[in-house]
């Protein structure tokens, strides 16, 4: 299988192979996932408005934090990785019936929670849990084969997201409504350590690429003082270290500003007219405004714990997975990493489901009104991703060789 390397580093499939979809991970991560995320929220605003009436494995409220979590971003982490693991080590990462298996491993896992009634719970966990160890192990390959071990970092967090699956699962067969808190918490804030560690990495790069400006250069001190205070956030939003309120708020403070400070430097009024960009700088804010939050949900009841978990999960998990999944799909498939007017209008669709969801009830009185525009909004985003990159992700790559 012969690669292209584009302008920006990213690979490009040879015109050779029969199936462009399970050529890469990412073709069919990023298109189904998105198509998932859709259907998720849909079923969630519609059982809350008592529109349909379905059983499902854990419970309606467990089913949505778990398959937002470990459904859809585990599977856009899982697609992005095993894809950028092959630019690192220029080792051929899973594709073909690998993939396929893996792929319908994630498919299965989410239709089996709709059989409670008729399949064992251990079946129904143990199909789910499996599928983010099999991407670890499938990852780990190229890297040791490599002989690349900076990036093998990314294999213990993937475990680490597998065992707060596990525990999830455990609260479900439990009724544990507290571990189930604890665990989906324990996702979110490893999901938010992966965002920082690649947000640093690439987007002051993609930011100078993308604006034609000089590249802002890493102070070593901000980088540590970011990183180390997150790895602490993880430690206490997960709840394995209990400190006093006021301490762990503290520093949820000190990540927040060392946060903001990184993506002020980042220059965001450079970025003003590359959508590409702005909406990467975008989603990194809500990481400094997701920790405030979630700090000051700590010792005060002015900010609610939802309100801080939900800047973190939609407004920057989910800006961030849009635009990333958008310029991805190019860069990896030789197009040309631009995006139009209407990929313009999802970005800024998925900015205002975030506002809606964590600010909404300041000016709108009715809490599901609030929660039907805000899933509303998601839609446009990925529905506008679905339908702009299904040729894309399903067709041989623009550029071969």
């Amino acid at each position: 299988m012969a690669l292209n390397l584009s302008s920006d580093g990213s690979t490009a499939e040879s015109s050779h192979q029969p199936c462009a979809f399970l050529e890469f991970p990412f073709r069919p991560f990023f298109l189904l996932a998105s198509l998932f995320s859709i259907f998720a929220l849909l079923f969630w605003n519609a059982l809350l408005l008592g529109l349909i009436s379905v059983n499902t494995y854990g419970g309606s409220l467990w089913w949505h934090m778990h398959e937002m979590l470990f459904g859809f971003v585990a599977a856009i982490i899982v697609g992005f990785l095993l894809t950028a693991v092959q630019n690192w080590t220029k080792v051929r990462t899973l594709h073909g019936k690998g993939l396929m298996l893996l792929l319908s491993i994630w498919i299965i896992g989410r239709v089996l929670f709709f059989f409670p009634a008729y399949l064992p719970d251990w079946l129904i966990a143990s199909v789910d849990i499996a599928f983010l160890p099999i991407a670890a192990l499938a990852l780990a390959y190229p890297i040791v084969r490599a002989k690349l071990w900076r990036n093998l970092m990314f294999i213990p967090i993937l475990l680490l997201m597998s065992t707060a699956n596990v525990f999830m699962h455990i609260s479900a067969m439990t009724s544990n409504p507290l571990l189930m808190g604890q665990a989906a918490s324990t996702m979110v804030f490893l999901v938010t350590f992966v965002m920082c560690l690649m947000g640093g990495r690439v987007f002051p790069m993609f930011t100078a690429n993308g604006t034609q400006t000089p590249r802002v250069n890493a102070l070593a001190w901000l980088e540590k003082l970011a990183i180390i205070s997150t790895l602490f956030a993880v430690l206490i939003g997960s709840g394995l270290v209990d400190l006093p309120a006021i301490v762990s708020a503290a520093i949820f403070f000190i990540a927040s500003a060392a946060h903001a400070l990184r993506v002020l430097r980042w220059k965001i009024w450079v970025t003003f007219k590359t959508p590409l960009v702005w909406s990467l700088h975008l989603s990194y804010w809500c990481i400094a405004l997701g920790l405030l939050l979630y700090g000051l949900s700590m010792v005060t009841g002015l900010v609610s714990h939802s309100q801080a978990i939900h800047t973190l999960t939609v407004g920057a998990m989910a800006s961030m997975i849009l635009a990333m999944i958008s310029r991805v799909s190019l860069g990896h498939t030789g197009r040309a990493i631009v995006v139009g007017k209407i990929m313009t209008i999802a970005f800024m669709a998925i900015f205002l489901a975030f506002i809606i969801r964590v600010f909404g009830l300041f000016w709108l009185d009715n809490y599901q009104h609030m929660l039907t525009m805000s899933v509303l909004f998601w839609v446009i985003g990925y529905a506008s991703f679905i339908v702009l990159y299904f040729p894309i992700l399903t067709k041989q790559a623009a550029n071969k060789s």
